[in-house]
């Protein structure tokens, strides 16, 4: 019975997934790694990636669109523990993605993703000296994947942020303006008083014409 019932199980799957050119098959039923009849890649997949000079092997998991990586992406070490959590749009890096050491944050990035498709991009840029002053532009696409907003870094053990790093809509990092404390009227500068003397001599000036002094300029 069983036997027919997986029988029955892997015909249905295959049956719903005949206009790709292969897949996988798991026990459950799901499919994984299906590349459709335009060699495309389509769906949940898993990929295991071989170690690179310093970099260690790894397995990675999320779904592919028209062969771009999209949403949620994670990776695993050889010990089957996560140490990145990745989101994609358009095959680039968008949004949060944070990095972890044996299970703890280690830092977090956000990241800005263009669709490949345009040349142009529209952006807002805001005034790194006025935080609600931001100026529109229009720039030429070079890279569709830039850094965008706050950077954090941690301290694994602890959880306490050691630096932070801000980035515009261009990519640049820069060092946003420090927001200071509220103005209070002990923060405002006071008024120095005048001396009496001055203070009487401006009072009876005032309302007469100024002498004209010369001082032995020529011309």
């Amino acid at each position: 019975m069983r036997v027919i019932l997986f029988a029955v199980v892997c015909f249905i799957a295959i049956q719903s997934n005949g206009q790709y050119k292969s897949f996988l098959l798991t026990d459950n039923g799901d499919t994984l790694n299906r590349l459709d009849n335009n060699n495309l890649k389509q769906g949940r997949w898993k990929i295991h990636v071989n170690a690179l000079r310093a970099q260690p092997a790894y397995d990675e998991e999320g779904a592919f669109k028209n062969n771009l990586k999209e949403g949620v992406w994670r990776k695993y070490d050889m010990y089957g523990l996560m140490f990145a959590q990745e989101n994609y749009k358009w095959g680039n890096l968008n949004g949060l993605q944070q990095y972890l050491d044996q299970g703890r944050l280690e830092h977090e990035e956000n990241w800005r993703s263009v669709d490949p498709d345009r040349k142009f991009d529209t952006i807002d840029v805001p005034d790194v000296y006025d935080q609600y002053k931001i100026e529109r532009k229009i720039i030429k696409v070079e890279s569709y994947a830039v850094p965008f907003g706050e950077w954090k870094f941690y301290d694994p053990e602890t959880g306490r942020i050691l630096r932070t790093e801000h980035y515009d809509a261009l990519g640049n990092l820069y060092i946003p303006k420090k927001e200071g404390l509220p103005v209070t009227t002990d923060s405002i500068p006071k008024k120095i008083a005048k001396p009496k003397a001055v203070e009487e001599f401006e009072k009876s000036k005032k309302g007469k014409k100024a002498i004209k002094v010369r001082d032995g300029m020529t011309g």
